[in-house]
């Protein structure tokens, strides 16, 4: 691109696939409003697609917990280090900070205290659940917060610092009501299949801790079904982008019943339509599930030494933002020990008998998110801050 014409340069910074995924919307939105903005940074095939000009692809950032985080230390640096020699050679005019907040934190101060870069931060640390004190350095080097969760405004207004609630990006790829009619329990046993949807994350080291317990529960809800109710189920197998299908493979041709399982990359909104019930690792992929109102188990594992750090420095009542949303276990919730196979499959043999209560639980996540066009919203402050 010939950057001697004078087009303005927007930076945009993210270190997941749903950051990403977020970050491509609101990059289109952008252009939408401007044509004449270049556009480089972090992320993945979403930006990509956007035509960014990515200087390091996140396939390497994509972790979480602090073993983790060491391990991946290298790369992570790496990234940083390019980051910062681009911040040299092209400043931007605005830098755009998405999720990540480990990272992104640690850029927006290199970014305003060396260049005075302005800085908009979306999809912000989630300073309720833990680290409160990066509302401190929120409020030194970012120029405004764009918000995607109601009980957010409060805080970072309290905190003086400049925020807006622009609702939840998810509502764009959820505007519709997709609440199935599910069957009372005497005729939903009667179903020919049931189908359940096993989303084992978008991290390799989710997968990894997951997979295995997520088959081994599912062998034994279908041995149930199919003993108690003569009842076949089908497990269809979200492969995440971010996964290779042959990794999924390897975990599942020890099970011994590939017969089970269908592994997919289909969209998870197309997984969740089809799906009697939903078993998910923790992450934003559940909050997708309650806007589908498709009745859905969390759970989550990661390593010894993380789960009992996070145990002392997070201080929430739940780990589903449909839970903290609405301020109640809509979702049941398995961690760590509790994710057992065995505790697994008890749940989902429960909630199969109980799956109107549960999706009508949900129908109130969708109420309290607001409308659609989070970002464009979000598109509208950016433009305003070049």
């Amino acid at each position: 691109m010939n950057l001697s014409v004078k087009l303005k340069h927007i930076m945009v910074l993210t270190g997941e696939p749903s950051g990403d995924l977020h970050a491509g919307h609101l990059v289109k939105e952008i252009k939408r409003l401007n044509q004449n903005i270049y556009f480089s940074g972090i992320g993945g095939k979403n930006l990509e697609h956007q035509g960014v000009d990515l200087f390091y692809n996140i396939e390497n950032l994509s972790v979480m917990g602090l073993i983790e985080v060491i391990m991946q230390f290298k790369q992570i640096k790496q990234a940083f280090d390019l980051f910062k020699k681009k911040l040299e050679h092209n400043k931007p005019d605005l830098l755009i900070l998405i999720d990540y907040p480990g990272f992104n934190l640690k850029a927006a101060k290199f970014a305003k205290k060396l260049y005075n870069i302005k800085i908009l931060y979306y999809i912000t640390p989630k300073v309720w659940a833990w680290n409160k004190s990066r509302l401190k350095k929120i409020k030194l080097y970012i120029d405004h917060a764009a918000l995607i969760l109601p009980f957010e405004e409060k805080i970072y207004k309290k905190a003086n610092i400049n925020a807006t609630f622009v609702g939840n990006p998810l509502m764009d790829n959820y505007p519709e009501n997709i609440s199935k009619p599910f069957l009372p329990k005497d005729n939903l046993l009667k179903k020919k299949t049931l189908i359940i949807g096993l989303l084992p994350g978008s991290r390799k080291t989710e997968v990894n801790n997951l997979f295995a317990i997520m088959i081994k529960a599912a062998q034994q809800i279908s041995k149930y079904l199919q003993t108690c109710n003569n009842q076949r189920v089908t497990f269809i197998i979200s492969k995440a982008d971010s996964i290779k299908k042959q990794h999924i493979e390897m975990i599942l041709k020890k099970s011994g019943q590939p017969n089970l399982f269908k592994i997919s990359d289909m969209p998870v909104k197309k997984i969740f339509i089809q799906s009697d019930l939903v078993i998910a690792a923790s992450g934003t992929v559940t909050l997708e599930a309650a806007l589908c109102c498709v009745p859905t188990m969390i759970i989550y594992k990661m390593s010894w030494i993380t789960y009992h750090i996070a145990k002392q420095v997070v201080k929430i009542k739940y780990v589903g933002l449909a839970n903290l949303i609405v301020n109640r276990e809509v979702m049941p919730e398995l961690l760590q020990d509790d994710a057992s196979c065995e505790k697994i499959s008890s749940k989902a043999i429960y909630m199969l008998d109980n799956l109107k209560y549960f999706e009508n639980q949900l129908q109130m996540v969708r109420k309290m998110l607001g409308n659609k066009g989070a970002s464009y919203r979000t598109a509208r402050l950016a433009i305003k801050m070049l």
